[in-house]
């Protein structure tokens, strides 16, 4: 699928953004002559056939779908008038009701790639406001398609929850490497084996969980009644809070989410 509509990423020259900017370009989504992008200081050097600015309603005057690619903090200043338009936002918290009241326009939509959008295997939950048309919604599901997997959700609360579960999901395997290497290395590893034998068994797991149908507890208790090393390292973690330490961890990403949104 290409559309032949012209989108403008506010944020374009930040990772996530410039990583969405990869993505609908590689797959022939979108020309990169129908792309604009604004950046902050200084331009980046991807990108040359495309319309580069600083100036964000500049951006907005001349694309027909706008993607707002920025930290929340630096939304609640940005004046930008959509006219109507659609406007996805990628950011945390950002209600539905604030976008469409700043941004005047109905055709709005909550949208949470992750960081794995740069090598197209983020997964992206989203809503839309009640003004948005099923064209709007192909958009949505075509833009984010190229990026990985997506899902409408029914709520924005679904939004706010899935915030820390996969908006921050590529930071997890990410923590449990770095926790994995340490104790490697304090038990006499060199430090370029244990990152080699580390990055191998997390991007290993990713793709057998991937090809795999079964659900990840299953997987789980498969090991386990196995009763051999494995199943031992299980229950420690488990012994010691892995589960309770990740509820509590997506929980504060949930009341983190929550409080971005009521930043004024």
């Amino acid at each position: 699928m290409s559309v032949s509509l012209r989108i403008g990423i506010v944020g374009g020259g930040g990772w996530l953004g410039g990583a969405i900017a990869g993505t609908i370009v590689d797959s022939g989504l979108v020309d990169p002559r129908n792309l604009c992008l604004s950046y902050r200081s200084r331009q980046p050097d991807r990108f040359p056939d495309s319309f580069w600015t600083t100036d964000s309603q500049e951006l907005a005057d001349c694309s027909d779908v706008i993607l707002l690619s920025i930290r929340p903090d630096d939304w609640h200043p940005l004046a930008l008038d959509a006219s109507d338009k659609l406007v996805i936002s990628v950011m945390a918290g950002i209600r539905l009701g604030a976008l469409a009241e700043r941004h005047k326009t109905g055709r709005v939509v909550r949208a949470l790639p992750n960081a794995a959008a740069e090598v197209g295997k983020s997964y992206t939950p989203w809503i839309g406001a009640n003004d948005i048309t099923r064209d709007d919604r192909d958009v949505v599901r075509a833009i984010f398609k190229t990026c990985g997997s997506e899902d409408e959700v029914a709520r924005e609360s679904d939004i706010d929850y899935l915030t820390g579960l996969s908006g921050s999901g590529p930071a997890f395997p990410a923590l449990l490497a770095a926790a994995m290497m340490r104790d490697a290395v304090i038990r006499g590893l060199p430090a370029e084996v244990a990152r080699r034998a580390v990055k191998a068994v997390i991007s290993g797991a990713g793709r057998l969980l991937e090809r795999r149908n079964e659900c990840p507890e299953d997987i789980v208790q498969t090991f386990l009644d196995y009763r051999g090393t494995t199943a031992a390292a299980i229950e420690g973690m488990r012994a010691a809070g892995f589960d309770a330490a990740v509820g509590e961890g997506l929980s504060a990403a949930f009341k983190k989410s929550v409080g971005m949104g009521a930043v004024s």
